[in-house]
């Protein structure tokens, strides 16, 4: 177990931002956009998984993870907030949210499923953000050139996601969840997180009327498979999950996280630490 600390982000989103806000690309600003749009509705649905999760623990066991609940809910419930000022902008810039109703229709399908369930697929996407939340604070300065309360925004949130990245993960192994449905949930999530996270993208840039160019295209290649590339620093961590003695602890992101907080300690208010 860890201490979370839950913090308050001193950011301003009121008065908007530009249309291609991550540095001028449209590709990776679609890409962003569209993880937003999808934050607001799993955030919530991880913070009810988790503790309908430690709900359904013995006695004993619950007062072992207050703590780690209260400091995950927190953390979730403000990432929650920030990305819905940030979605009601791309709202306003006439983007459409359709990830949101297909992710709302399966939190409705799985709500009445053995808890364990819900916390399997909760671990199995706080893995995906944690994944991803290693590999933004690893190459920060990609993100020299972008408005900087955005640049706040997602790194903040890529902190604190690698902060609590086991929370849920261990709330599934005191439930006695088997690593056979862990891995089935986790395969589904592969599955439904990149054709969802595709989708929407898609939607956005067409929006734009950016989908068909070669800038387009070629900032697709080299997100993903360039030298500072998502697959190529997300491979092993992704694999890593389907090991037999995995733990999400077991990748060490401490240096990273640190530093970020080191440096920023004016981006962010403590108002709470479990």
């Amino acid at each position: 177990m860890s201490d979370l600390t839950i913090r308050r982000l001193m950011i301003d989103l009121g008065s908007g931002f530009e249309r291609n806000w991550y540095c001028g690309d449209p590709l990776r600003t679609a890409l962003f956009n569209a993880l937003s749009m999808s934050f607001p509705v799993g955030e919530q649905f991880f913070i009810d998984s988790v503790k309908r999760g430690v709900a359904a623990l013995p006695e004993p066991e619950r007062g072992r993870f207050a703590d780690d609940l209260k400091g995950f809910a927190g953390q979730e419930a403000t990432h929650r907030h920030i990305h819905s000022l940030f979605n009601a902008q791309l709202e306003a810039q006439g983007y459409i949210n359709t990830w949101q109703v297909r992710a709302a229709r399966r939190v409705a399908y799985v709500s009445s499923m053995d808890p364990r369930h819900q916390v399997a697929i909760t671990a199995a996407y706080e893995h995906y953000t944690a994944m991803l939340a290693n590999w933004l604070l690893d190459h920060e300065a990609d993100m020299a050139g972008i408005d900087p309360r955005l640049r706040t925004m997602w790194l903040w949130h890529s902190v604190e996601e690698s902060e609590h990245k086991c929370v849920a993960f261990d709330v599934y192994q005191a439930l006695g969840g088997s690593r056979a449905w862990r891995i089935r949930w986790y395969v589904r999530a592969t599955i439904f997180f990149f054709s969802d996270l595709t989708r929407q993208t898609v939607k956005n840039l067409a929006h734009d009327h950016q989908l068909f160019k070669f800038r387009t295209l070629a900032s697709l290649c080299r997100l993903m498979f360039g030298a500072h590339g998502i697959v190529r620093h997300t491979l092993s961590p992704w694999r890593a999950y389907f090991g037999r003695g995995f733990h999400p602890g077991q990748i060490d992101t401490v240096k990273l996280t640190s530093r970020w907080l080191s440096q920023n300690g004016d981006a962010f208010k403590v108002v709470g630490a479990a």
